[in-house]
């Protein structure tokens, strides 16, 4: 099992950027695919975006596309999340995710979450 911890979140004007950071520890990170998922009041989880065990390969929802970008440090055990030109809608708390595929991310480890809020 891996243990994940998420930090970053805030408080941030529209337009904005906030990167946001996901330790984990436990399981050898290099196996893992990692991602980022959100969930808005009264919304249902939703995904935000993913980087594959290497890292080579990403994939983003298409509403964060261009101003998101998902990286990891093998290294470190840490996945980042830079977010820019942050909109009101960005607004949620934001979840590490961890498991063997990007596809099976959601069946995986999570954390415990951050908020992030973006004020207009």
């Amino acid at each position: 099992q891996v243990q994940l911890v998420e930090s970053g979140g805030g408080l941030v004007q529209a337009g904005g950027s906030l990167r946001l950071s996901c330790a984990a520890s436990g399981r050898t990170f290099g196996s893992l695919a990692m991602g980022w998922f959100r969930q808005a009041p009264g919304k249902e989880r939703e995904f935000v975006a993913a980087v594959s065990r290497s890292g080579p390969s990403t994939s983003y929802a298409d509403s964060v596309k261009g101003r998101f970008t998902i990286s990891r440090d093998n290294a470190k055990k840490t996945v980042y999340l830079q977010m820019n030109s942050l909109k009101p809608e960005d607004t949620a708390v934001y979840y590490c995710a961890a498991d063997r595929t990007i596809a099976t991310l959601h069946l995986g480890s999570w954390g415990q979450g951050t908020q992030v809020t973006v004020s207009s």
